[in-house]
């Protein structure tokens, strides 16, 4: 019989890290952005039968589709709802009933399927040169790095633990940095007595199936507002998180799995929900773990707890949102300093690219807002028009080799 050379703590270690991004990557995602979920669920009048449903739905379908994505490619393909779409939706939904927004949401995931299924996308992204990816990256990100230090103004004991241990220990135990902050923060809080569970009472979530309906208004103020600002805001700077960390799936079945998933939870209430950028990038660099083959639980534990979440509804929601908000961004931005430093260095590696990459991530970081369309896109845009211009021609299609799903 075979064994396997590697010692259990090894194998242990294996584990440990990339579960541990992934959860990290769940708590940003519940702590930080949930509340526009809620915020739009009150502007369009559910009651709290319907907005469990969609607390539901969504995280059910990002669980699922993330789950399948990360064992059939072995790489950390996170998936996660749309939050500029669920911002676009604090505002539509208030003039839109909730039976024409369901039939907005299924012709919009119909779209992603198509654009998954042509194959037209993944096309698009190959034609990005890698530094231009990497500043829009970088871009991004930033604010999640600034607000990691800023909150030391807002919450100094916290922000400035949390700070000082993430520094010890990657100077002592860099593998163990992100974990320890996150136990120590944790623990801190507790302490603290700032973290109120005592209300809470542990309750299945139910899913309310909702007729859809459909009508030309809902298609153009919800739909296709929808489309465009998830293929914007969440597939495009989504996908090249993953180039950006050397990973190589394919985005048409991507496009295809998820948008399927949201058309098939959009009657439950699920708005849309695709591949993740932020939250992705906790999981697809070094801090997840060292060696990029074994990133992929991150994966497979960030789909598990979604689904944990989905199965209880609101309750586990409410746990995450009731952390405070300085330890929300401060963890967010220690675990993904990494990523944005390495994101710079790739950024300005190439001298060819390297003004187009500057102007890119300058500008997705300022977040420029135009036509209602947020700063990755008008960033990549103003990159890929800098690169044309400083080099006299378009950029050509990247070569190299996709992964298959296996």
């Amino acid at each position: 019989m075979l064994h396997s050379s590697a010692p259990p703590s090894s194998r242990l270690s294996d584990l440990v890290h990339p579960v541990v991004a992934g959860l990290i990557s769940v708590i940003v995602n519940y702590g930080g952005t949930f509340i526009l979920v809620f915020q739009a669920a009150r502007v369009a009048g559910l009651d709290p039968a319907l907005t469990a449903s969609w607390v539901w739905s969504i995280s059910i379908g990002v669980g699922v589709t993330g789950l399948m994505l990360s064992w059939m490619s072995r790489e950390p393909i996170i998936t996660a709802w749309s939050t500029p779409a669920a911002a676009f939706l604090v505002t539509a939904l208030a003039t839109t009933s909730h039976a024409e927004a369901v039939g907005a949401y299924m012709i919009s995931a119909a779209g992603f399927v198509v654009l998954g299924l042509s194959g037209c996308f993944e096309r698009l992204i190959r034609l990005i040169p890698s530094g231009v990816a990497a500043g829009l990256l970088a871009g991004i990100l930033l604010q999640f790095g600034i607000g990691a230090f800023g909150g030391v103004s807002v919450d100094p004991l916290l922000a400035g633990l949390l700070i000082v241990a993430y520094v010890a220990l990657k100077r002592f135990s860099a593998r163990y940095a992100v974990v320890g902050i996150l136990v120590l923060g944790l623990a801190f809080l507790l302490v603290q007595g700032r973290v109120d569970l005592s209300g809470l009472q542990l309750q299945l979530a139910a899913p309310v199936f909702t007729l859809p309906a459909f009508s030309l208004n809902a298609l153009l103020s919800v739909a296709l507002p929808l489309f465009l600002i998830t293929l914007t805001g969440q597939y495009m700077p989504g996908m090249l998180v993953l180039r950006n960390d050397g990973f190589r799936t394919s985005a048409n079945p991507i496009l295809t799995l998820t948008g399927l998933g949201s058309l098939l939870m959009a009657p439950f209430g699920a708005h849309a929900f695709n591949i993740a950028a932020i939250t992705a990038a906790i999981c697809t660099g070094r801090e997840a773990h060292e060696d990029p083959s074994k990133r992929w639980v991150a994966g497979m534990a960030a789909g598990i707890f979604y689904i944990l979440v989905g199965v209880f509804g609101v309750t586990l929601a409410a746990v995450f949102m009731a952390f405070p908000a300085s330890f929300i961004t401060t963890l967010a931005g220690l675990a993904l300093l990494g990523t944005i430093g390495g994101s710079l260095a790739n950024a300005l590696a190439d001298p060819k690219s390297r003004e187009a990459a500057l102007i890119t991530f300058l500008a997705a970081a300022a977040n420029i807002r135009l036509l209602g369309i947020g700063g990755a896109f008008w960033g990549l845009v103003l990159g890929l028009v800098a690169y044309a211009v400083l080099n006299g021609r378009w950029p050509r299609c990247l070569s190299y080799k996709m992964s298959p799903l296996r």
